[in-house]
């Protein structure tokens, strides 16, 4: 029984081709949770291939769970929502790792700065797999951010899904 069972389990692993980033065309979807200084929420992100080793997209955060500031006062929607536009140079097979680990350095234009990600996705089929990002701020709109204005402006930190579409 158990040969049988081994040798089911490793014609079935044959078929699985989980491969992270697969170039022009591909498109990957992600969600995750959002870690940052302040407060916690949501992230969600598309990211389009253009080429071999690069890819564009769209992010957006909202986050969930917010501190009250010194006055007990809550942020509004506007101090709780980013959008971004990033670049990702997508270099697993540069590093000429496992295919099914994407690893991408970025750019990212938003609302509320212009800044630097890196990434790590991690799939497990071809479909779905995790993904965990940090995020930082290059150079921000305003400078001396004081307040809510300093949330989604800062390092932030992200886990989650990714999934092919």
């Amino acid at each position: 029984m158990k040969k049988t069972f081994s040798l089911v389990l490793l014609a079935f692993s044959c078929l699985i081709n989980a491969q992270a980033y697969k170039g022009k065309g591909d498109i990957k979807f992600d969600i995750a949770a959002n870690i940052q200084n302040g407060g916690s929420g949501i992230r969600l992100s598309n990211d389009y291939g253009l080429g071999e080793n690069i890819s564009v997209g769209v992010v957006t955060s909202y986050l969930l769970s917010v501190s009250k500031n010194n006055l007990g006062e809550k942020p509004d929607f506007g101090d709780r929502i980013d959008i971004k536009a990033r670049f990702n140079a997508n270099l697993g097979n540069v590093f000429n790792i496992d295919e099914k680990v994407d690893i991408y350095p970025g750019l990212d234009l938003g609302i509320r700065n212009f800044g630097a990600h890196l990434g790590i996705r991690y799939f497990f089929t071809d479909g779905f797999g995790i993904v965990s990002e940090i995020g930082i701020p290059i150079a921000k709109y305003k400078p001396e951010a004081s307040g809510f204005e300093r949330l989604n402006n800062q390092f932030v930190f992200n886990i989650g899904a990714s999934f092919n579409l």
